[in-house]
């Protein structure tokens, strides 16, 4: 059985954990879009991964790990966390496949970035500066890109990156009377990466079809979250991919059609990281509160990331955007300690009661939320393990979301480790 695992919110939703539990059952995993910029955590008895590039399937030893060529890969980063996981005992050799196709971030890549978001002042996207956003510009310039493929062929690299190098001097020069780069630091750098990264550089498609033809279970994850995607996101605030289910076709070569269910995971509350709007913010002691008792920061950035209530408009759309067949809700165990939680259902615009997530962005600035409020619990719910045993303002709390959402929550965390995860069978 095929899954896809999709974020439905602004990435951080704890996608990592589920698909380190589907991925016990999981021939293959599948990383479909996104970089180094990704944060996905898993924790294991005292043991923590977090994990940038690697599918998180990595840390299942009897699993296929497949960086598909939707991905932009930071070799650097890569071979960083390959040699984590070797400290830690776990190899990934000869079930790592990094996709011939994916396109290569390097060190211009993230000069690029810097400049970029320093140029734009109060306006920043408000980027991870990894690299991630130009090197999708030159996948899509065609002209100036490196893909893995490339990193085989020393000579032909050298002759590209000279044109590449050129290039881009010229451009930061110009716009940001910046210091040039030099070819022979960056083909250097190349050829340590060809020389840790080769073995694991093939057709990833051809991997996939024949996975499919021989009826192997192959588990799709993506990366930030469907508020994210570059075109139903709330751009220009958003990632450079298709970060929502979507994104898995052209992401990996696999249609659709081959994936029997598609999960949604979300957080029992809202965060966000960097700029954009938020109508569900609390800049407030509330969200505080959330912040810490979450641990609410970037595990990418380390940056404190913007908390508030749970935005069932945004989580209906997203889930609608990416055939959600059910639902995995993480965290909830953060609003515990509350008298009251709150869930918008609905927002006001100009006036006006709207209840789709909408497009423009203005429209989203200014849309102030219609909240259901409930009764909030505080009993511990980190030992529970069956969904009968959760508090009856828990129940009511996961009835209200899931009714609101249109999709059956069929998964709850109630703590970071694997074993914390409560299983519910949809209505």
């Amino acid at each position: 059985m095929n899954c896809c695992v999709a974020g439905l919110q602004w990435g951080d939703e704890g996608k990592g954990k589920v698909v380190d539990i589907l991925a016990e059952k999981s021939d293959l995993v599948v990383r479909f879009n996104g970089g180094a910029n990704a944060g996905h955590t898993i924790l294991i008895g005292d043991q923590r991964f977090a994990l940038h590039l690697m599918p998180s399937g990595a840390v299942r030893t009897g699993c296929q790990c497949v960086i598909a060529n939707g991905v932009v890969v930071d070799p650097a980063v890569l071979i960083e966390e390959i040699g984590g996981l070797k400290d830690r005992n776990i190899s990934i050799d000869g079930r790592l496949f990094i996709s011939e196709n994916a396109h290569v971030v390097l060190d211009y890549h993230k000069l690029e970035d810097r400049l970029r978001e320093e140029a734009l002042g109060k306006n920043k996207i408000g980027t991870t500066a990894r690299g991630i956003g130009p090197c999708y510009c030159d996948k899509v310039g065609r002209s100036y890109a490196v893909r893995m493929a490339d990193l085989r062929n020393p000579e032909a690299l050298k002759e590209k990156l000279r044109k590449i190098v050129s290039y881009k001097n010229k451009l930061f020069s110009a716009l940001y009377n910046a210091d040039p780069i030099r070819t022979e630091e960056v083909y250097e750098k190349c050829l340590s990466y060809r020389q840790a990264l080769e073995p694991f550089i093939a057709n990833t498609t051809q991997l996939l079809f024949e996975a499919l033809q021989s009826g192997k279970n192959i588990l799709f994850e993506g990366a930030q979250g469907a508020l994210l995607d570059l075109d139903h996101g709330t751009f220009p605030y958003v990632t450079s991919s298709n970060a929502s289910a979507l994104g898995l076709g052209p992401g990996s070569g696999v249609p659709a059609c081959h994936v029997h269910s598609f999960i949604g995971v979300v957080k029992a509350y809202m965060t966000r990281v960097g700029s954009g709007p938020f109508p569900a913010e609390q800049d407030n002691e509330i969200g505080q509160r959330i912040r810490e008792k979450g641990h609410e920061y970037g595990t990418t950035t380390g940056r404190p990331r913007r908390c508030g209530w749970f935005d069932a408009v945004a989580v209906a759309y997203t889930a609608r955007l990416g055939g959600i067949t059910e639902v995995a809700m993480m965290h909830l165990d953060t609003l515990a300690g509350l008298d009251e939680v709150k869930i918008c259902r609905a927002y006001r615009i100009r006036g006006r009661e709207v209840n789709f997530f909408p497009g423009d962005q203005d429209d989203l600035a200014s849309a102030e939320c219609i909240y259901e409020t409930l009764p909030g619990w505080h009993e511990d719910l980190s030992k529970i393990q069956r969904p009968e045993d959760l508090p009856a303002n828990v129940i009511r709390y996961i009835q209200t979301a899931e009714s609101l959402i249109g999709a059956p929550i069929t998964m709850i965390g109630v703590g970071p480790k694997r074993s914390q995860v409560i299983y519910r069978k949809p209505v």
